[in-house]
């Protein structure tokens, strides 16, 4: 298991995460079935806006992962949003291919959890793309669930 250090920063630093979000978009992109336009339009200029407007309206938290022996490359992150209403949500969270299966998401989702907990949360949730399904058993392990389906009009 490669050596991981581990820190949080705010929205200062949305830019570390540029390359790690841009991967996950093609990852997205690849597995949609409906939606595929979706994020072939997204940018990550429009994801920063967004997190600018989440960090304005409530507090945003970014959660990165060094690998120092590659000089501090960031592998990994998790960004995590709390309301005002005290409502959390795990807003994106990626891993470079190479490190995956090595625990690094799921201290992430850990260290997420921990600070929405210590910010008082009232409820957490995160959201699965179309086509990425895979990924809700990685979720099971912090106790998510479907709770609903939202179907959403495709308009293009």
């Amino acid at each position: 298991m490669p050596t991981i250090v581990y820190r949080a920063t705010d929205i200062s630093e949305i830019e570390l995460i540029r390359p790690l979000w841009e991967q996950l978009n093609e990852h997205h992109h690849a597995r949609a079935r409906v939606f595929r336009s979706h994020y072939t339009q997204m940018t990550f200029d429009d994801r920063k806006e967004y997190f600018r407007k989440v960090a304005a309206s409530g507090t945003l938290r970014i959660e990165l992962a060094f690998d120092p022996d590659t000089g501090d490359l960031c592998v990994g992150y998790c960004v995590t949003s709390l309301s005002r209403d005290k409502e959390g949500e795990i807003e994106s969270i990626f891993v470079e291919e190479s490190f995956r299966s090595h625990g690094i998401g799921t201290i992430l989702v850990n260290r997420a959890l921990a600070w929405l907990d210590e910010h008082g949360s009232v409820r957490n949730r995160v959201s699965v793309g179309d086509g990425n399904e895979e990924a809700w058993e990685f979720y099971r392990k912090f106790g998510f669930y479907p709770r609903m389906t939202v179907l959403e009009q495709k308009r293009e």
